[in-house]
């Protein structure tokens, strides 16, 4: 009797002891002051596989799988220019003010804080009076283009530009010259233990708001998102919120502008280019690319899991890309991808790299 009492005993501890291992497997992994690494057979990929990526891509890049950094290509070290593909961030920051209470809502008028947008366009009925921060993220606000504001996509830096300067210095009441260590780093990047300092500063005045930073800091990024705002327990933004971003295409009812010039503010500068250079094919969500669906009833990118999305810089040179379904992470810059094609290739070869799983 003692002894099937004692093997009883010995069968729940075991059993403890495995549950307690499996919830301790299961628990996602986050970058410390330096990232874990792997090879990449241990976490389900082919290294060959994955080498054709930089051989198609060129530039430099890394990937993480599991919240492991298990391969990369070039110096993932060096703070690098990423263009567009800042914008996320500054959806990012809005979410947070929306959070806690610096803006009432999304929907709130951005000539609250800006009124220099109410004497704007009188033959137009002062359309830019109308401009939301919900316009200004998903880049329909029409700013500087005769549209009203909700009636078209224009792929604007001068909407960028204006987004940032009202959301950083008016709502969080910084300057250029202080916004990295009074926000970006305080209440993100120290967050997150980036290791290179980024920065939205580094490209002088006419262009305040780009960041300069490296690719396995913009992998930190990127793996806040695939937690859908958590990092390592901790809640930087609502989860719905974060999930919001990046699930709710314009529709295709919403047209690209046609792009004919309307007033703005005296002196608007950009963040580095000009207006309606793209449609958004019905996978732009909160300055997020997603893989969604267009007028034509085509993926945007066929090749790619249809959960995947991303942030896009200068046609697809600057990237960083989340898998959700694969617990994954791509960064890239400096390559050679320029158009939608090549990044559905880029990713075709990443999803190559899955060896098949063990049953």
């Amino acid at each position: 009797m003692f002894s099937l009492r004692r093997a009883a005993i010995s069968v729940f501890i075991v059993l403890i002891y495995s549950m307690e291992c499996a919830a301790e497997e299961a628990k996602p992994v986050f970058p410390g002051k330096e990232w874990k690494t792997a090879a990449p057979a241990a976490v389900g990929l082919d290294k060959n596989k994955l080498a054709e990526m930089p051989k198609f891509m060129g530039g430099r890049g890394c990937v993480v799988r599991h919240g492991l950094m298990v391969y990369t290509w070039g110096d993932p070290a060096e703070r690098l220019d990423i263009a567009s593909a800042v914008k996320p961030w500054y959806t990012l920051f809005l979410l947070k003010a929306f959070e806690d209470g610096k803006i009432k809502s999304l929907d709130d008028k951005i000539n609250i804080w800006e009124p220099r947008l109410n004497p704007l366009n009188p033959g137009l009925d002062y359309k830019d009076r109308l401009i939301t921060w919900r316009h200004l993220a998903n880049q329909i606000s029409c700013y500087g283009v005769k549209e009203k504001p909700g009636e078209a996509f224009d792929y604007s830096d001068f909407n960028m530009a204006f987004f940032f300067d009202t959301l950083f210095l008016k709502v969080y009441g910084s300057t250029w010259e202080k916004v990295d260590e009074e926000v970006l780093h305080p209440l993100l990047t120290d967050v997150l233990q980036c290791q290179d300092n980024p920065t939205f500063m580094a490209f002088g005045e006419d262009r305040r708001g780009r960041m300069r930073i490296s690719l396995r800091d913009f992998a930190r990024f990127g793996l806040l998102y695939l937690h859908k705002g958590n990092w390592n327990g901790k809640p930087l933004i609502n989860e719905k919120l974060a999930a919001m971003a990046y699930t709710t295409p314009l529709p295709n009812s919403i047209s690209r502008t046609k792009g004919e010039s309307a007033e703005t503010i005296e002196g608007q500068r950009s963040i580095g280019g000009g207006n309606n250079q793209c449609d958004h094919a019905g996978s732009y969500s909160f300055a997020w690319w997603i893989n969604g669906v267009g007028r034509d009833g085509q993926r945007h990118w066929p090749d790619a899991p249809a959960d995947a999305f991303g942030a896009f810089g200068h046609g697809g040179i600057r990237v960083c890309v989340i898998f959700p379904t694969q617990d994954a992470v791509v960064c890239w810059n400096e390559t050679n991808i320029e158009s939608a094609e090549q990044e559905n290739q880029a990713m075709k070869i990443f999803m190559e790299a899955f060896l098949p799983e063990k049953n």
